[in-house]
């Protein structure tokens, strides 16, 4: 029993010791930051800046040159720059925490159409991966399920919460659809050349999708009896209260895709992925439709694609009219989202002003998401989620947050790294 007891406590120890960052609590006296670069995420940059909030929203953005009382504690941030929130979309933060662990993995389900799906219930916010994100500026997330034909049903969220309920600024926003390829490999573990070919099975994929969508519409216009959970998970879609984002990449596709919206109606879609979204850029302008952008950090596709599509392909969408986002899907997508500001920054060395490039992980997202009336930012009535960083937050040699707030609550920025980082730090001065 000794014994078991001296177990039960070593395993405590260990928990604890490796726990995430307590959430910090709620702002209950003003703060006025007072001197930095204020960079709005609308496109508005404002020197020697004020910024007052107070209970979580701002109340107060403009010039340190007004003649207005500051409120409560005062941070001197002169040389320092303000920025909005980072907005991470198309996320599974939270949903998984060690890829060979399969315990620990939960961001897909089984079968092929799962709208009814909610990722928002499976998010983890004690993950360690979660918190890494904060030191960086990412301060929100949409959490987004994968796997199937249909996925599942997306949440968004911000990263410093005790549970689920807590961490919610949208609540099931939108369902996500994985578009047919009407390419595919060769299956090399059968002796298949590993090379791309022609998807016989592409119409009929397409078809499948059709048939689908136009049964959840006669049974969400019917009495719905038998109760089916799926067709009514996409009711959202008919009566326009959420989105549907389709993940998709080639030029046929994005065609595709948005013939098949037209054809079932559905008014609120967004490309994500959209490899090839600038050869059809005109297209998704006519229908307004936004795109939220493959990760800027990746090697061109094809064979005789330029080697810096990748890097323009937010310029060229911009310049075109359409409204983008960044997101960060891919391999090792979870760590790599820490380095979402560093995409954004990316694009600025490819025809974007520093502005643009904000905007595409602050307000451009924030629009696309359907979460531009509390966040995104820094206007008078929105969410007080802002940081503050020695220098610009787009280039990852000055991207160093002193301070970070969520909805007004002073956040804290360590995590498991950083007490690795100071632990190690000091072996080598010894």
């Amino acid at each position: 029993m000794k014994k078991l007891n001296i177990l039960l406590l070593t395993l405590l120890v260990s928990s604890i010791g490796f726990a995430q960052q307590t959430p910090a609590d709620k702002q209950t006296k003003a703060i006025t930051i007072e001197g930095a670069t204020a960079h709005l995420g609308n496109g508005e940059v404002i020197n020697n800046a004020l910024i007052m909030f107070e209970n979580g929203k701002l109340t107060f953005v403009g010039s340190a040159t007004t003649k207005i009382a500051r409120q409560g504690t005062i941070i001197d941030a002169k040389g320092k720059h303000v920025y909005p929130g980072f907005i991470a979309p198309n996320s599974t933060l939270g949903l998984v925490e060690v890829d060979a662990v399969r315990a620990s993995n939960d961001k897909d389900e089984v079968g092929a159409m799962n709208p009814h799906i909610r990722s928002i219930i499976a998010y983890n916010t004690e993950s360690k991966v979660v918190e890494s994100m904060r030191p960086n500026g990412v301060l929100m997330a949409q959490i987004t399920p994968r796997g199937g034909r249909v996925s599942g049903t997306s949440s968004i969220v911000q990263l410093d919460a005790w549970n689920w309920e807590d961490a919610v600024i949208k609540e099931d926003d939108g369902i996500h659809l994985n578009w047919p390829s009407n390419y595919s490999r060769g299956r090399w573990w059968l002796g298949e050349p590993n090379v791309l070919k022609e998807n016989k099975n592409y119409s009929k994929q397409v078809e499948e999708l059709t048939d689908y969508f136009t049964q959840s519409k006669a049974y969400n216009a019917s009495n719905k009896s038998p109760k089916n959970l799926p067709f009514e998970a996409l009711q959202g879609l008919i009566n326009s209260s959420k989105k549907l984002f389709v993940h998709v990449d080639n030029e046929k596709g994005i065609t595709d895709a948005i013939n098949f919206v037209k054809a079932q109606n559905i008014k609120n879609v967004v490309i994500v992925g959209g490899y090839e979204a600038n050869n059809v850029a005109e297209l998704l302008k006519q229908n307004n439709i936004p795109v939220l952008l493959q990760r800027t950090h990746s090697r061109p596709k094809g064979d005789d694609h330029d080697y810096d599509l990748p890097y323009k392909l937010a310029t060229q969408l911009v310049n075109s009219g359409v409204l983008v986002g960044l997101e960060n899907s891919g391999d090792m997508e979870r760590m790599n989202t820490r380095n979402l500001p560093f995409l954004a920054g990316t694009t600025v060395a490819h025809g974007l002003t520093k502005a643009q490039a904000l905007s595409l992980i602050t307000l451009n997202t924030a629009k696309i998401l359907g979460i531009d009336d509390t966040v995104g930012s820094l206007e008078v009535g929105k969410d007080a989620t802002l940081f503050i960083s020695e220098g610009d937050a787009l280039d990852m040699r000055t991207n160093k947050l002193e301070k970070a707030f969520i909805q007004g609550r002073d956040i804290s920025l360590e995590t498991h790294q950083t007490e690795l980082y100071k632990r190690y730090s000091k072996k080598y001065k010894q």
